[in-house]
């Protein structure tokens, strides 16, 4: 598992808009207003893998073989500190927005990747939003994808 998280991380530090790509030990959760991040940031973590026997090989150890289906989630977060209502000056709305264009970017950067040798592609299978009361914008992306022999 820690290999997938690395490699999503690598890739995903290549988007220049993202100032924090980490693996998500709470970093939003307890420390605010000093938050241990740069904004935007995006958060990864495995939130659930349901695992299955397929059958036993005893070539390898373990000898008993397993498929999981593993969920990712990639808590996308910003300050946002301007708003967008109606009569919002646009490059005030655009700030607003912009963390829409980074879910984006980040989508196109998961949809289809293949973390790991031993896994499938990454595939979108939901989005939330995280009300918050202290001016972080917050949404959590979950991806899924399938692993062999794990």
């Amino acid at each position: 598992m820690k290999a997938l998280i690395k490699n999503i991380q690598t890739r995903l530090a290549t988007l220049t808009d993202l100032k924090y790509v980490d693996e998500d030990w709470g970093q939003l959760d307890y420390f605010s207003p000093n938050f241990p991040v740069q904004w935007p940031c995006v958060l990864i973590d495995i939130t659930n893998a349901e695992y299955s026997n397929i059958g036993r090989d005893k070539k390898v150890i373990p000898i008993e073989r397993q498929q999981a289906e593993a969920v990712f989630s990639f808590t996308v977060a910003n300050l946002k500190l301007t708003n967008t209502s109606a009569k919002a000056p646009v490059t005030q709305k655009d700030n607003a927005w912009s963390i829409w264009d980074l879910i984006e970017e980040i989508h196109k950067k998961l949809q289809g990747f293949n973390p790991e040798v031993y896994a499938g592609k990454l595939i979108r299978t939901g989005c939330v939003r995280v009300k918050r009361d202290d001016g972080v914008q917050e949404y959590t992306i979950t991806y899924s994808c399938g692993l062999n022999d794990v």
